[in-house]
């Protein structure tokens, strides 16, 4: 006997649901951020940064106060810096100095080219190596850091 079409029918599977799209923007993505606290805020007066240029061999050194920039002589290239943490740590994203004492100075620096940026980060003096900036002609490197003074806060004593 012939036994056609008398087999079991099976329901379809189900396709898998596609994917639902939001049409909200994705949330902003966090970024790094430098929190100075009360104890170290106004405390820093500037900072030393030596510039050794790798073609002559010459080192310079260039103090600058934290808010300020120079320029390398000669050069294009301005150095802004922006912040300096006397005890550098960081949570997470959250980038903050632990104490008022040089324990891991870190000064955030920003280098530019005329209006090219290069470098956005962080010098450590008892790390020149951590995270540094290679430029092809010239390194930087974190050397001293000089404290306010209550002149300082009033220039006019």
């Amino acid at each position: 006997m012939l036994m056609l079409g008398c087999s079991e029918s099976k329901e379809p599977e189900p396709l898998p649901a596609a994917p639902v799209q939001d049409s909200a923007p994705p949330p902003p993505a966090r970024r790094a951020q430098v929190v100075i606290p009360a104890e170290v805020r106004g405390q820093w007066k500037a900072v030393q940064i030596a510039v050794l240029d790798r073609e002559t061999g010459q080192e310079t050194l260039h103090t600058v106060d934290v808010g300020a920039e120079f320029h390398l002589e000669g050069t294009r290239i301005g150095v802004r810096v922006q912040t300096f943490l006397p005890d550098f740590i960081m949570h997470g994203l959250t980038m903050t100095s632990s104490s008022n004492q040089p324990n891991n100075p870190g000064v955030q620096i920003r280098i530019r080219e005329g209006d090219e940026e290069l470098f956005a980060g962080w010098l450590f003096s008892l790390y020149p190596d951590a995270h540094a900036y290679y430029h092809p002609r010239y390194g930087f490197t974190l050397v001293d850091f000089i404290p306010a003074t209550p002149a300082d806060e009033n220039p006019e004593k």
